[in-house]
Formats: C-alpha cells, sequence, structure tokens
C-alpha cells in the first residue's frame, strides 16, 4: 500500500513475478522460455524455466543437470544424454566445445544454413504442444516460479504417464 491522494492504494507491482523478462519478439511483454529435453520418442525427462530474455544457450546446462539417473540394463544409471540435438538458437562454438568435453555430441545446426535436423526437433516440438495442451501451462497464470515450475512438471508426469498407459 502506498500513499495515493487521501486514501492508501495498492502500489505497482510486478505483473508475472520473478523469472520473466521482457520478450524480445513480443512487444517486450513479460515472458517465461521453458527449456525442455526428451528422449527419442518424446517422454520429457527435464524441464527448466529462464525468462524470455535470456538467450537459450543459458538455459542449456541448468537443463541438462536436471536429468535425473536413468537406470539401464546393467551398471551405473545414466545421468547425460549421447547426442543432442537443438535448433539453430544453439549455434556456438564454445557450447559445442563443451558438450563435446563432457562426452555428448552435439547436433547443432549453424545459422544461416538449411538443415536436415527437422526431423528429429520436432519430437521436442510435439512434447511442447502436449504442455500447451493443459490450460494452466499455455499462460502463466502463477507469480512464484516455483508454482509454475512444479505445474510444468506435473505435466511432464501426465505426459509420462500416457505413455505408459499406451505401451502397456
Amino acid at each position: 500500500m502506498v500513499p495515493g491522494g487521501d486514501r492508501w492504494v495498492v502500489g505497482p507491482c510486478t505483473k508475472r513475478g520473478a523469472q520473466t523478462g521482457p520478450n524480445p519478439t513480443d512487444r517486450a511483454k513479460a515472458g517465461v522460455k521453458r527449456h525442455l529435453v526428451t528422449e527419442a520418442q518424446g517422454i520429457p525427462l527435464a524441464v527448466t524455466l529462464t525468462g524470455a530474455n535470456v538467450h537459450d544457450i543459458k538455459g542449456t546446462f541448468p537443463t541438462l543437470k536436471a536429468i535425473p539417473p536413468i537406470r539401464g540394463p546393467r551398471g551405473r544409471p545414466r545421468r547425460k544424454p549421447l547426442r543432442l540435438v537443438g535448433d539453430k538458437a544453439y549455434d556456438s562454438e564454445p557450447l559445442r566445445q563443451t558438450l563435446r568435453r563432457l562426452g555428448i555430441q552435439p547436433e547443432l545446426p549453424k545459422r544461416r544454413t538449411r538443415d536436415r535436423l527437422g526431423r528429429y526437433r520436432w519430437v521436442v516440438e510435439r512434447t511442447i504442444s502436449w504442455l500447451n495442451q493443459f490450460r494452466r501451462l499455455r499462460i502463466r497464470y502463477e507469480r512464484l516460479p516455483a508454482m509454475h515450475l512444479a505445474f510444468l512438471q506435473l505435466g511432464c508426469a501426465l505426459i509420462c504417464w500416457r505413455a505408459l498407459t499406451q505401451w502397456y
């Protein structure tokens, strides 16, 4: 509350909460980017949030660190993917070198070239559209980033559940 003339009024506040930023493509409205890692069939493995004005490359490593251990047939569980397919926003030679040093094969197209990686990237786009089918996730209504991330993770869990019930 702030004084406004002869009464107290509600002062200005942030509309969409923390971890939002001015969207460079949408008239600087506050927005959020979702960084999503899926497996080959589109099952989400990890999801993180950043502001809309944060470059995609800065969300790569927090998302890779968020992947839980995946049990295989034998041995230690895998914590990182064998390869990483991204779009042209991830075109950066330092990112490629760091991924190679971590043992991840980067498949990132160069900017200003025609690429053939769309047949792999549509899997992630499909998963994002599955998440957008949940009305609560299409538009961010929550002010707290932890709440929005919790709803995102719940949506990812529902996608995993639907895939398991279809397969078995």
